[in-house]
């Protein structure tokens, strides 16, 4: 005998767990030094969303300028970190959503709007930076957008992700909470004469 049906409640726990890896690449991307570096030796370029940093080919120390300084690199962090900050919110909410035996469907809806406007807001700051950065800012060499900006994409791509699970999730309500009846499939002797 097969019992056939969705186990969704045992794996609820999958999309805060998502939310939380967004949240690491997130705290990644704010904290990184490698949003622009040099592509390649002399490595004389690099920058984080606070400050760009210059030296000589020669020079061992880095001449750090803020970015704070400029209106764009003010809007870059600032929408940067308002997502993020909504992010960490988010977070918090689908860990009290899914930990109530009683889910609030609805609930879990709103989460999945916020991190739609999480996405917007960090879509925003990572389309400002390069733009304005190559603008503004004087490049030497050869250089490229790296690490840390990419964790940024990547943290945004995650809470897209979520936001959809989360906004479709109460379409399988009944399957998440278990309140459909499972369908036993078997082969009785009596039947199997009858496929022959």
């Amino acid at each position: 005998m097969v019992v056939c049906g969705l186990a969704c409640w045992r794996c609820r726990w999958l999309l805060p767990l998502l939310l939380g890896l967004a949240i690491i690449m997130g705290i990644i991307a704010l904290a990184g030094r490698g949003w622009l570096e040099s592509e390649s030796e002399p490595y004389v370029q690099q920058a984080s969303l606070w400050e760009s940093c210059t030296r000589g080919q020669e020079d061992l120390n880095w001449n750090c300028e803020s970015l704070m300084d400029y209106g764009w690199g003010r809007a870059a962090a600032a929408t940067y970190l308002v997502g993020f900050v909504i992010l960490v919110i988010c977070f918090a909410l689908a860990v009290i959503a899914f930990s109530v035996e009683i889910l609030r469907f609805n609930f879990v809806r709103g989460i999945g709007g916020l991190l739609f406007v999480v996405a917007a807001f960090q879509i925003i700051g990572l389309v400002i930076y390069p733009v304005k950065f190559t603008e503004e800012i004087p490049l030497m060499g050869d250089n490229m957008f790296s690490w840390a900006y990419g964790f940024g994409w990547a943290s945004t791509v995650v809470v897209i992700g979520c936001a959809f699970f989360f906004c479709c999730l109460p379409n399988w309500e009944d399957e998440v909470l278990g309140n459909i009846k499972p369908t036993y499939y078997s082969s009785s002797p009596q039947r199997s004469q009858y496929l022959n």
